[in-house]
């Protein structure tokens, strides 16, 4: 039985991890003891420790589909509250949910 998946990916855009502090619930920096941003997610009940860089490292997951959703959520929230710049003209696509799941 599965009891935990770990998962990282990139968003493909620089994350202001000082305002994101604020914009998210839930979260704990402190850039001088781990350079990420560490969000506890309520649902899916999930950890991500979110960089500077765009790249994300999910962990906590019981299911494939938990990181898709977590992370896509995440994507959605960073970009309503601008905290997510994207360097060309158009965002990333995350792929897109599995249709078969694995889990």
């Amino acid at each position: 039985m599965i009891q935990n998946i770990v998962a990282s990916c990139g968003l493909g855009g620089h994350i202001d991890l000082e305002k994101a502090v604020y914009g998210l619930k839930k979260t704990m920096y402190e850039p001088e003891q781990f350079p990420g941003l560490i969000y506890r997610m309520d649902e899916p009940k999930v950890v991500i420790l979110v960089f500077a860089s765009g790249k994300l490292v999910c962990t906590g997951a019981k299911k494939e589909s938990q990181v898709y959703i977590a992370v896509k959520k995440l994507q959605e929230t960073l970009e309503a509250r601008g905290l997510i710049l994207y360097e060309g003209q158009e965002k990333p696509r995350l792929p897109s949910l599995p249709t078969k799941p694995s889990d």
